[in-house]
């Protein structure tokens, strides 16, 4: 169905991809996956015509139509809602618009009574009469209210708005749908309807995510970009993490006999197919893996940073007693009526339909900020560390980053250069890296910093809101696997399904009306009708 030849693009020296050659085709949905600056996002500018390579070419099936997902949040301000949909099938729309004409003539003739009519049989075969209420069905799956559809997209907030051009992407079953991380900015229950639409999305699908859940739901393939070649493999992405993981392993011992590693990857391989009959996308992925040959699997090259938290001592039983806390801003209640008590090994995924009071949450109970009432206490012997959302106020110097972590660290010997370039080089600043200015830092290697001053502190209680913002999948699929291990006690935020299920123990969900606290798994708790309905009062 689209087709890559011979690819390559060059910046400069730089090259970025080298003779890539690969199919993408009808009733797959591949995940592209690659280090940060890898060119995930430009292979997808390639393949939708927005730039050109620098040799061989892309073709799609003669008649076959492409649909990207816009990253430009203001390209349709000036339109309604339903339009901005309706625009996502190119064709259909530009028939639209030539048939609003003809009709809106003040002087309509015969002759344009004969060109409507051929016009409007084109119009009736391309499903045109029915497009409205398709378009305004796929908004209310979305979250859009149908008061909203002719509302001008600038009068909506950013979290609308891109559940409106996921719509407009989705609209009129494109042949090949291109997604440049679509779950930005949605909610659990759009990404899982979403997750749900294209699981069941019978045309070719071409996706860049750092959601981990999201890959897994949705991808029969990864496509995996690597020193500028891109390889493709069955199955989703914990299958690729995981084989690829494992063959790492069988690298590494050297006298393992061939046999023995062979027997290791049949196992494995076994053992995934019959996991994977939970998917949603089980039968067809389970025939994938089936055929898959041993060769085929290979140890990736990735650099994954090393996350493990310490404590300098353990807690005792009683961590943080919340009584009767409330927050507002300009008289709306952020939060209200919050009693919490948290204990020793309690993992508490925190969540709120508006992130503001989650980050307010924090900065109360770190005193950084004040509550309009209730109290909090924090047991004796409890220490805690910190990573906020918005972590700028850290870098605004001009120190190296050795300097810049000198500046944490709490006795003689951890001011010393060579304790601090261990926790850099844990986080993958070795070298000249780690004589770097903090102020130049992008957004993912300064949350490296962080967690190179969390590791330090050596805390038993981790604060921590939204951390995989501007993370690569390998620094996050590394945290994740830390924060599973830690021994402490912790509370965290995030938009990451997987973050959410694999390491929470306990659910706490703060509201204007109150807070709903559960020891459970985080799809027992999105799964469950009655929380969905008290969840549905408490932000009434």
């Amino acid at each position: 169905m689209l087709t890559v030849s011979n690819l390559s693009v060059q910046f400069g020296k730089r090259i970025l991809f080298d003779e890539v050659n690969t199919l993408f085709t009808k009733g797959n949905c591949y995940g592209i996956i690659g280090a940060n600056g890898a060119g995930k996002s430009t292979f997808l500018k390639i393949l939708s015509g927005e730039i050109d390579p620098t040799s061989g070419n892309v073709s799609l099936e003669k008649g076959k139509r492409m649909s990207v997902l816009s990253q430009d949040h203001f390209a349709f301000d000036k339109y309604p809602i339903l339009e901005t949909v309706l625009m996502g099938n190119k064709p259909l729309f530009e028939l639209k618009k030539q048939l609003d004409e003809i009709y809106a003539k003040p002087d309509f003739s015969e002759e344009d009574g004969v060109k409507a009519g051929e016009l409007g049989a084109t119009f009736e075969e391309m499903g045109g009469w029915t497009a409205e209420s398709e378009a305004a069905n796929l908004l209310s799956s979305v979250g859009i209210k149908e008061d909203l559809h002719y509302t001008l997209m600038k009068d909506l907030d950013g979290k609308a708005k891109v559940r409106v051009l996921l719509a407009q992407v989705l609209f009129g079953n494109p042949d090949v749908l291109i997604m440049d991380e679509p779950t930005n900015d949605l909610d659990f229950e759009t990404i899982g309807w979403l997750e749900g639409f294209l699981a069941n999305y019978d045309n070719c699908v071409i996706v860049v995510s750092h959601d981990r859940h999201f890959l897994d739901a949705v991808c029969t393939n990864i496509s995996d970009i690597d020193f500028g070649k891109m390889n493709q493999y069955s199955g989703n992405y914990t299958f690729w993490y995981e084989s690829s993981q494992l063959a790492a392993k069988q690298r590494a011992q050297q006298n393992k006999k061939a046999e023995d590693k062979k027997k290791e990857l049949e196992e494995f391989i076994r053992r995934f197919s019959a996991n994977v009959a939970k998917s949603k996308q089980a039968t067809s992925r389970k025939k994938m893996i089936s055929k898959l040959n041993i060769s085929d699997i290979k140890p990736s090259n990735r650099r994954y940073p090393a996350i493990i938290f310490e404590q300098e001592r353990e807690a005792g039983n009683q961590i943080l007693h919340v009584e009767d806390l409330s927050k507002s801003i300009d008289g709306e209640f952020l939060f209200r009526d919050i009693h919490i008590n948290l204990t020793k090994g309690d993992k508490v995924v925190l969540l709120s339909k508006n992130s503001q009071a989650v980050t307010a949450f924090y900065e109360i109970i770190l005193g950084n900020d004040s509550a309009d009432l209730g109290e909090y206490k924090w047991g004796v012997t409890t220490t805690q560390t910190y990573l906020p959302l918005d972590n700028s106020d850290f870098f605004k110097n001009e120190y190296s980053l050795v300097d810049w972590l000198r500046q944490f660290a709490q006795t003689k010997e951890e001011k010393e250069e060579v304790h601090l370039r261990g926790f850099l080089g844990k986080m993958i600043f070795s070298g000249e890296e780690a004589l770097k200015q903090c102020n130049v830092l992008s957004g993912g290697e300064k949350v490296r910093c962080m967690l190179s001053k969390m590791m330090m502190s050596r805390a038993n209680v981790l604060l921590i809101d939204q951390p995989t913002n501007h993370l690569d999948l390998e620094s996050i699929q590394a945290f994740n696997n830390a924060l599973t291990k830690y021994k402490g006690t912790l509370i965290f935020s995030t938009h990451d399904h997987e973050f959410a299920q694999t390491v929470a123990n306990r659910i706490i969900e703060i509201t204007p009306n109150g807070v709903i606290d559960r020891y459970m798994t985080f799809d027992e708790y999105l799964e469950n009708p009655k929380i969905k309905e008290l969840r549905n009062k408490m932000y009434a």
